[in-house]
């Protein structure tokens, strides 16, 4: 099959340090390849991919020491040199929102779009009911709940490279925070559970402008006046196995709702557990009592990071290879792209394992079977 992977140019592929949806279309890109398939990948210059590299720009945004960039521009132009090329895919898979969507209604049909942000904003639903012919994949089942309407096909849960993560049989004695230092991840929540135990929290997180004075008047206060508490900063995809397979649990106290929440099967990778709100999609993610625990208040949270050592690291890296292996989510895409296919009228049959394809006989358009 001949897919192009499209994506944000936000951050590389994949992402050299923060960064989620980039790296799941990494993850992506490169299993689907070792798969078998013909994949393109239209992304920035600085990826890293088994695919074949169509360069959009000479390196990722948020890096770009340019003083002046236009994300905008950057994505249009990448639209513009995918639809160049339209005729050469099956499938084209857009992790770009809705932005392609006035310029690909032509080609609706042979396009898939997976939606990785929230859907919980105000001009959303207008969007989804005007373009109802460009089918969606949501990241999760409770990502939908805004917009339950809309031209939803599969859910198709994030994955990874099982060789990503090292697995870590025994931890270090600590809890981990990961992430990003904002309101709807709630890290005062983190240092408050960390606290109350009076064990280490160790908070590898990044600050985005936008989050500045939320971390400057909320959260340095509570890290400076601490001795549990050590801040990292922001950390790379190498650095992870040993932040993460060195803790107890992994912290995930967010307020808001999380689409997915890569970081929870990254600890998992690790045999790490989690402690998770029961917010968004944790729920789909966490298994309660098996690679973490599920809760609903403060209390809850800090009894549960007080008893972590009672699961079973080995089950829980199993569980992510179950579940949330780069190898999964690809064959799960597969199922997507196939059905596509099939629904096409007239389309040839590139779906896997099919050798036949359909050739017209004459001008009223019926068909016969090839070899």
């Amino acid at each position: 099959m001949k897919i192009a992977q499209v994506t944000p140019l936000y951050e590389a592929v994949p992402p050299k340090l923060y960064g989620g949806t980039e790296r799941v279309v990494a993850h992506l890109t490169d299993a689907l390849v070792d798969l078998g398939h013909e994949v393109t990948l239209f992304a920035s210059a600085d990826a890293q991919t088994r695919a074949r590299l169509v360069p959009v720009r000479d390196q990722a945004i948020r890096l770009d020491p340019a003083p002046l960039k236009s994300d905008l521009a950057a994505h249009m132009t990448m639209l513009d040199m995918v639809m160049e090329r339209i005729d050469d895919f099956d499938i084209v898979h857009f992790h770009t929102d809705m932005i392609h969507f006035p310029m690909f209604r032509p080609w609706a049909n042979k396009t898939i779009t997976t939606l990785h942000g929230r859907l919980d904003m105000k001009d959303l639903p207008e969007v989804y009911r005007r373009w109802p012919q460009f089918g969606l994949v949501s990241i999760s089942d409770d990502q939908r709940r805004p917009i339950p309407s809309a031209s939803w096909k599969a859910t198709v849960h994030h994955g990874m490279p099982s060789d990503s993560y090292r697995f870590s049989p025994r931890s270090e004695g600590y809890l981990a925070f990961l992430g990003r230092i904002s309101p709807e991840k709630r890290p005062d929540r983190a240092i408050e559970i960390a606290t109350k135990l009076g064990r280490r929290l160790k908070m590898a997180a990044k600050v985005d402008a936008a989050d500045k004075l939320y971390w400057e008047e909320t959260i340095k206060p509570m890290i400076e006046g601490n001795p549990l508490i050590e801040f990292i900063g922001e950390i790379g995809d190498h650095q992870k196995s040993e932040f993460l397979g060195g803790a107890d649990a992994l912290l995930f106290p967010i307020d808001w709702p999380e689409p997915f929440g890569l970081v929870m099967i990254e600890a998992m990778a690790c045999g790490t557990p989690v402690v998770a709100f029961r917010c968004g999609s944790t729920p789909e993610i966490i298994e309660d009592g098996a690679t973490g625990f599920l809760v609903d208040t403060m209390e809850q949270a800090i009894a549960a990071a007080d008893r972590v050592h009672l699961l079973d690291r080995e089950a829980i890296r199993a569980r992510f290879e179950l579940r949330f292996s780069a190898t999964a989510m690809a064959r799960r895409y597969l199922d997507v792209y196939g059905d596509l296919l099939a629904r096409r009228p007239f389309a040839e049959a590139a779906v896997p394992d099919v050798v036949t394809r359909l050739r017209p006989l004459d001008e009223d358009r019926s068909f016969a079977v090839a070899g």
